[in-house]
């Protein structure tokens, strides 16, 4: 019988000005996830970059959305992902954003 577990998938965590593995989903697991959200810590907009896989067109969740100045972006719904899949993301300006993720993992 499949057991779910809601939990906090990433962070927070700052991210980087380039893409980076923030989740890898474990093996023999399904996750959904629920919630995205993303803090702009700066006194400037910054951009959000994040996809499923490794970040390439087609791929994408957000791209180069702007979050404003010490504002936040939060998302919620459902996107089931596979195991081994990944969610990258990074930041037009590094040290700019703090993301946390939080889903389901189904096992």
């Amino acid at each position: 019988m499949a057991t779910d577990a809601l939990k906090r998938l990433s962070g927070p965590a700052l991210l980087t000005g380039s893409a980076a593995t923030v989740y890898t989903v474990p093996a023999s697991t399904t996750t959904t996830l629920r919630n995205i959200h993303v803090c702009n810590e700066t006194g400037t907009a910054a951009t959000l970059t994040m996809s499923i896989g490794t970040d390439g067109a087609g791929k994408r969740l957000f791209m180069g959305f702007s979050v404003s100045a010490n504002d936040v972006l939060d998302w919620s719904g459902a996107i089931v992902m596979t195991a081994a899949e990944v969610i990258q993301a990074f930041s037009g300006t590094a040290s700019a954003l703090t993301l946390t993720v939080s889903g389901v993992e189904t096992a």
